[in-house]
């Protein structure tokens, strides 16, 4: 298989098939090919154009199938490898993870808007309006529910890291980038994601990346910037 993605430092789209692959030890290639200067630059659109219809990334080749967007990707992963717990074994907590993912996928357009995803930067807490702190509440509604009713094997939502981490992984790069933290049910999970062995690879790939996407530097204060921490740690005394 061939996983075509963007950015590491940016692209919370890629994180998620990405790092399901990882986590499950999926043998895959992984094509990456940076934005231009902007999401909408045309000649990114045209070379990423010859791996999906759609435009746009992640996309998965397999053989002769071709699979776009996150979800449908991780969708195809579990049709494929069935000996895997991609989504839960048990119906109840599979049909919980389907549908927050689902939710995931389609909404918290708000905190997109406010938090883009950007690895490298950590910005303090403050208040980002009512429509993030929405999003927050439902999310942190999401994850207490899921640890709670479902999270006793483990420390993820589903007690084992299944599909349904990967696709709020790069929300809590986002809580974790913009000093959110609703509680410590929220907390504890956003280190468990983040503690693993693929979560932690992506990361130091993406502080590496030389590529600038002006549209997600957010205009906030830092508290910490990894990629020039990583670039004069390679200064030679």
């Amino acid at each position: 298989m061939k996983l075509v993605i963007a950015n590491k430092n940016h692209s919370s789209w890629s994180l998620r098939p990405w790092l399901l692959l990882t986590e499950f030890g999926i043998p895959f290639e992984e094509v990456l090919i940076p934005f231009g200067q902007t999401f909408d630059d045309p000649e990114w659109k045209r070379v990423i154009s010859g791996f999906t219809p759609a435009g746009k990334v992640p996309a998965l080749i397999d053989g002769d199938i071709r699979v776009w967007e996150s979800l449908a990707i991780l969708d195809h992963i579990a049709d494929t490898r069935p000996d895997l717990a991609i989504w839960p074994r048990d119906p109840a907590a599979k049909a919980m993870a389907r549908s927050i993912s689902a939710e995931m996928h389609a909404g918290f357009q708000a905190l997109r808007g406010a938090c883009p995803m950007n690895l490298a930067w950590v910005h303090p807490p403050r208040d980002r309006g009512p429509k993030v702190a929405a999003d927050v509440a439902r999310i942190a509604a999401i994850w207490n529910e899921a640890r709670a009713r479902f999270g006793a094997g483990g420390p993820f939502l589903f007690g084992a890291f299944s599909a349904a981490d990967a696709m709020f992984a790069p929300v809590t790069a986002r809580f974790s980038g913009y000093g959110i933290r609703p509680d410590d049910v929220c907390g504890a999970y956003c280190d468990a994601v983040q503690a693993t062995k693929g979560y932690a690879s992506w990361r130091m790939a993406a502080f590496a990346e030389p590529w600038i996407i002006a549209e997600d530097e957010a205009d906030e204060p830092v508290l910490t910037d990894h990629r020039s921490f990583l670039s004069r740690s390679r200064v030679s005394p």
